[in-house]
């Protein structure tokens, strides 16, 4: 990526190699995964952007997770845009977006909201020139998870979201940047093959545990919650609680693809909390075997083939190898062409930060002292 060099190596990701982007709310019939929660809600640490504006310096974030109305981001362009914010307004003003395609963003075709999310990245860097800059593209994942990893189509999204990272290295070129400015390209997952799908929400409907009618629940006592590879029950009525728990792991029991029931007890394990430490959490977690993943949906069978637009997969626990995630780091202070084996993603954000010249305090993560110079 730089004329400085570069180094490359996999990374194990978080413990359970679950999602950031979204949180668990216990609301209504059954919980539900909300996206759109303020940063406050979703993050339980000082990030490295916060420590970055308290110290002075200018954050940026384009379609980055989890930064919901963050009050320490200088300048964004969100995953969804809206009329009237800054960066937005610029670049209509600028002729780089409509403001109908500003309102309309979010229904817009992945490829296109990518390139549009490059030409706001590029615009911040060559208007605002900020000290940090989080930069998150989507249509890799998107093309993941309908055609599944290590496929023709997977390979053809990697190769247009290299160009696009091409493009922001062109940009901080072009803005007189490049002797200043460190490159971190990552991913936050790897990736599994799907053919089969788990429901076990249609087992707890034949349990008499909830009940739905045309696909939407209704009534539950229990639910689960899916995310790939993994899954959270919930035990979601009140009353005898422990009687439900029981009944609904008798359902769950023996059920095909899932590897594992997982109780609270084992919960720190994987690094996971206790139901009675944050109520988020639910009162199992469930593991799929490999080439499983579970669904939401309510209807029997309880497993089938996974159809032809749902061949990928991510939330599976980071012990398996597949989910380990892309790291390349290129530029200021990096040592060059060195190839590493695998790196612990909680090191990169205190390597950037030494690198800001700021410090995030007490954090589990090291200085990645093998990749500077």
């Amino acid at each position: 990526m730089s004329r400085q060099g570069s180094i490359r190596g996999g990374t194990p990701g978080s413990r359970t190699s679950r999602p950031l982007n979204r949180t668990p709310c216990r609301a209504g019939v059954t919980p539900r995964i909300e996206p759109w929660r303020d940063k406050s809600e979703m993050v339980r640490a000082r990030t490295l952007y916060d420590v970055a504006h308290e110290a002075g310096l200018t954050t940026a974030q384009v379609d980055w997770v989890a930064i919901w109305n963050a009050p320490t981001i200088t300048w964004e362009f969100r995953e969804r845009p809206e009329p009237g914010q800054t960066v937005p307004e610029e670049m209509i003003k600028a002729g780089l977006i409509s403001a109908a395609d500003v309102k309309a963003f979010s229904s817009r075709n992945i490829l296109w909201r990518d390139e549009m999310w490059t030409t706001a990245a590029v615009h911040i860097i060559r208007t605002h020139r900020p000290n940090l800059m989080l930069f998150h593209l989507l249509n890799l994942d998107s093309t993941h998870h309908r055609y599944g990893p290590r496929t023709p189509a997977g390979m053809n999204a990697m190769a247009l979201l290299d160009a696009q990272v091409g493009r922001i290295v062109d940009a901080v070129d072009e803005a007189g940047l490049t002797a200043r400015t460190t490159f971190f390209v990552v991913s936050d997952h790897g990736f599994k093959t799907v053919r089969r799908q788990i429901r076990p929400n249609a087992v707890l409907a034949k349990a008499g545990l909830l009940t739905a009618t045309d696909g939407k629940v209704t009534r539950s006592e229990a639910y689960v919650v899916p995310e790939g590879g993994t899954a959270l029950v919930y035990i979601t009525a009140t009353g005898p609680a422990g009687n439900l728990l029981e009944r609904t792991k008798q359902a769950l029991a023996g059920l095909e693809g899932v590897e594992r029931v997982v109780e609270p007890a084992e919960f720190a394990a994987l690094g996971l909390p206790r139901p009675e430490d944050n109520p988020q959490m639910g009162a199992l977690f469930l593991i799929a075997k490999d080439g499983y993943a579970f669904t939401a949906a309510t209807a029997e069978p309880a497993v089938v083939d996974a159809p032809a637009t749902s061949l990928g997969a991510h939330g599976y626990v980071s012990s398996d190898p597949d989910l380990q995630a892309l790291f390349i780091a290129s530029g200021r202070a990096v040592r060059s062409s060195v190839t590493l084996d695998v790196i612990d993603s909680l090191g990169i954000a205190p390597t950037a930060a030494s690198l800001l010249g700021v410090k995030l305090g007490a954090v589990e993560g090291r200085i990645m002292t093998d990749v500077l110079r």
